[in-house]
This record gives C-alpha cells, sequence and structure tokens, in this order.
C-alpha cells in the first residue's frame, strides 16, 4: 500500500487521538523543495494513546494512524509518536524540529511551543556543549597544524575537516541555537545570522579549510573564535592549552585577510 501525504494528513485531521501534525525537511525550508523532496511528517498522538500498535491488535493504540510509525516511500515518511515523547526528540533531530512547520494544533498552542523551544538551548546546556565543544576545535585545530608542520599534510587536510564540524557546533552552541544539518547551514545563515559573523564569509572560509586544509586561514578563524569563546566564559578551556595555543593563532608576519 502506498501512502500519500494529502490522505494522511485528511485522516490525521479526522481522528481525535491526533493532537498535532508538524512537516519537517526540505518543505518547512521555503526554497529548499526540489522535485525530489518528499513530505516528513510527525503524526502526534494525545499521550494516552499508543504510537505504537502491536502485530495481534492488543494494547490500547487510540488511533488506527499508530501502525503508521516509521512508513517510508519515495514521496512520504511518517514518524507516529504521542506528545511526551515529542517533547524529548533525540540530540540529532532538534534542528529539523526547531525549523518545522506546524500544520495542526489541537492543544491550543502548545505543539507550537515545543517546536519553537527546540531552536533555543537553555544555558546551563548551551554552556556545557560549548565548553566541549572549545576543547574539541581547538584538538582538531592543533593536530592540523602540527601534522602540516611536520610534513604530513593528509593527517593535516583531514584534521581541518573534522574541526570544522566541531566549529560549526560551537558557534551555533554560542548562540544557543542547534546546528542546521549541512543541507540547511546556507538557508540558516542566511535567514537567521549567528551575531557577530558575515555568513556568506564564513562559509567561504569553511569552504577553503575543508578544500585544501591549508593552516592559515585556519588560524585567522581561530582568532575570532578564540574571542567569541572567551567572552563566552570559556578562558579556562583556552588557557589549558597553555604555549601550544600559539601554534592555532596566525603568524603575526603573515599577511591577513577579512575571511569569516
Amino acid at each position: 500500500m502506498t501512502l500519500d501525504f494529502e490522505a494522511i494528513v485528511a485522516a490525521a485531521a479526522a481522528d481525535p487521538a491526533v493532537v498535532g501534525l508538524v512537516l519537517k525537511g526540505s518543505r518547512a525550508h521555503d526554497g529548499m523543495t526540489t522535485r525530489h523532496s518528499d513530505h516528513d511528517l510527525y503524526v502526534i498522538l494525545d499521550d494516552g494513546a499508543s504510537a505504537s500498535a502491536s502485530a495481534d491488535g492488543d494494547g490500547d493504540a487510540a488511533s488506527g494512524l499508530a501502525a503508521l510509525d516509521g512508513y517510508r516511500s519515495a514521496r512520504l515518511d511518517l514518524v507516529v509518536t504521542t506528545l511526551e515523547r515529542f517533547r524529548r526528540p533525540a540530540d540529532w533531530e532538534r534542528y529539523a524540529i526547531s525549523r518545522s512547520r506546524v500544520l495542526l494544533d489541537r492543544r491550543d498552542g502548545e505543539v507550537a511551543r515545543i517546536v519553537a523551544a527546540m531552536g533555543r538551548l537553555d544555558a546551563e546546556e548551551a554552556f556545557r556543549s560549548g565548553a566541549a565543544l572549545v576543547d574539541a576545535y581547538a584538538n582538531s585545530l592543533y593536530r592540523s597544524v602540527k601534522n602540516h608542520r611536520d610534513g604530513n599534510p593528509l593527517a593535516g587536510h583531514l584534521d581541518a575537516a573534522a574541526g570544522v564540524g566541531f566549529l560549526l557546533d560551537l558557534l551555533f552552541a554560542l548562540d544557543r541555537r542547534p546546528r542546521p544539518y549541512n543541507k540547511y547551514l546556507a538557508w540558516e545563515l542566511d535567514r537567521f545570522p549567528l551575531p557577530g559573523w558575515d555568513g556568506a564569509a564564513l562559509l567561504d572560509t569553511v569552504a577553503r579549510i575543508t578544500a585544501t586544509g591549508e593552516v592559515a586561514p585556519q588560524q585567522r578563524l581561530f582568532a575570532r573564535v578564540e574571542a567569541a569563546a572567551r567572552a563566552a566564559g570559556h578562558a579556562a578551556v583556552l588557557d589549558a592549552w597553555g604555549e601550544d595555543l600559539l601554534l592555532m593563532r596566525p603568524d603575526p608576519d603573515s599577511p591577513g585577510d577579512q575571511s569569516s
């Protein structure tokens, strides 16, 4: 049986056990839809309903849609869950929910409030993850610079590319936001810029680092990240690197640029 988006939306609207419908993915990001785009849809059931149904029909499922959890086709992906589970997604799903589109909310805005909350890390969470990410980013940069210095450009390039992931996680954590998927990175920076950063210039620098693994662009970028991290209260993490910070910082005799 092949299901389509319109039929599921109609069925959900007619089902009193359904309290919310949330569309995520490219169809929730203006301008990102292509002819290959499917519909990624959360069907959210009341907490008294089961998000799964056993093969023999046992259990307390109050909705015929419950059995469709995990349905996938070329045009439709379904996640059928309860409101309580929707509040506690996996970390990797948080960005997708934060930029999703609420199609149905039978809880007087509660579903919309959950979606909005996904886009904002609480202060403690952001600080804790930021400290770990500062260290991880510094570690990758340090290894990249050392490997280039020691005549191992491939290792240096790989470390530089690995460091970009930690860098992006960090920059969004400093703004108390989940990092967007790579597919939506340019979209996100264009519509919701990171404070103090030119999004296009940052992407150009990231592209250059991942393409070449060059040391100088990494060091110039680190100088800006170090200042931002210290301003956010992560000086102790950076200072723990001691004199190794000198390898990460720009060569004072090297001409700078205005990237990022």
